[in-house]
């Protein structure tokens, strides 16, 4: 009796229509199975995906949509592979934008901006014109908070606080270093920070992190009881961690960023925990952290009724205050680069 009633629940929901572009590279192959069995929007939600990437990998996209097929996925309705804008923004719900332009040897930060910009801005200007203006917009493709700044500009009739760029990623390589340094799982870190640009400028904040160390829960800095370690090698080790993985690997991060976009999503359609909060960069606009207004920058957040809110009053120290303070300023420069590119 239940498998008929889940059955005919499935039957019944509507599919959502999720688009993620960039659908033939290493991240997408990472992260479509996971979207489409149910992980992120919901066991009992089906899905349409919209798959964009560039024309020379369509037959590569046609490899990943046969495999799609044959996982069998019962909650998959459709596979819609295309390079072309109007076909893959339609009518969206969610849109994963993990495709960018890579930074290549001896280019310089601006010239990999100016390339993005272009991207972004032509993404930005296919969501307003295309997609509902309920959808709701990650960009995980780098730099990311700028990308995500200028998508937004460019579809001015969808909310500003329906785009959001990636630091989940960060926010759990913080959280793994710390539960690593304790001994303890993963899941008894929580309400470890990033402040910021998803760059070297980021500042990973533990402050306000808790751990549960054999059933009761300490501050950070009593359960590591280094405070040098997390002052120093522990920020350097979160700020240079996509770099440590390209050297060892010879690729950037796929799996682990997968990860991230799921944990992202799915917070922003189930919600967060009561008493935790998470890391996302988002539209500033008035805080009390000081952050400058019209950047996305990454702040801790709650999220309930697909609405995320910063965390507000958090006791901020001159440690900290110094380094939100930098990866901000990184943040002004950026978006003014990339809006003179622009021309706006």
């Amino acid at each position: 009796l239940l498998n008929y009633l889940q059955y005919n629940l499935l039957r019944l929901s509507e599919p959502i229509r999720v688009l993620v572009t960039g659908a033939a590279g290493q991240i997408a192959y990472s992260l479509l199975f996971s979207i489409a069995k149910g992980d992120v929007f919901g066991k009992d939600q089906p899905v349409i995906l919209l798959l964009l990437d560039i024309t020379p990998m369509l037959p590569v996209l046609d490899g990943v949509v046969m495999e799609l097929q044959d996982c069998a996925l019962p909650l998959l309705r459709d596979i819609i592979p295309t390079d072309k804008e109007e076909v893959a923004f339609k009518d969206l719900d969610a849109a994963i934008l993990v495709g960018s332009m890579p930074r290549k040897d001896g280019m310089e930060r601006k010239d990999l901006l100016k390339a993005n910009v272009a991207i972004f801005k032509s993404q930005g200007a296919a969501l307003e014109k295309y997609a509902k203006k309920t959808v709701k917009v990650l960009v995980v493709g780098n730099p990311a908070n700028t990308n995500c700044l200028i998508a937004a500009k460019s579809a001015p009739s969808i909310p500003k606080e329906n785009f959001s760029c990636l630091t989940r990623l960060d926010h759990n390589r913080a959280r793994s270093q710390v539960a690593m340094r304790c001994a303890v799982p993963a899941t008894h870190v929580r309400n470890v920070i990033i402040w910021g640009n998803h760059s070297s400028t980021q500042y990973p904040d533990v402050h306000h992190c808790l751990v549960n160390m054999s059933g009761s829960e300490l501050a950070c800095f009593d359960a590591v009881k280094d405070d040098a370690w997390l002052k120093g090698d522990f920020i350097a080790t979160v700020q240079q961690r996509g770099a440590a993985v390209i050297k060892a690997r010879k690729l950037s991060s796929a799996m682990s960023a997968a990860k991230a976009i799921c944990d992202h999503m799915r917070d922003i359609w189930t919600g967060t925990a009561d008493g935790e909060f998470i890391s996302m960069g988002v539209y500033s606009s008035g805080n009390s952290y000081g952050v400058p207004d019209d950047l996305i920058y990454s702040f801790p957040v709650q999220i309930k009724d697909k609405t995320w809110k910063i965390v507000e009053g958090l006791a901020i120290n001159s440690f900290s205050q110094t380094k939100m303070d930098a990866t901000a300023a990184e943040l002004i420069e950026e978006r003014d680069t990339a809006v003179a590119f622009l021309g706006v």
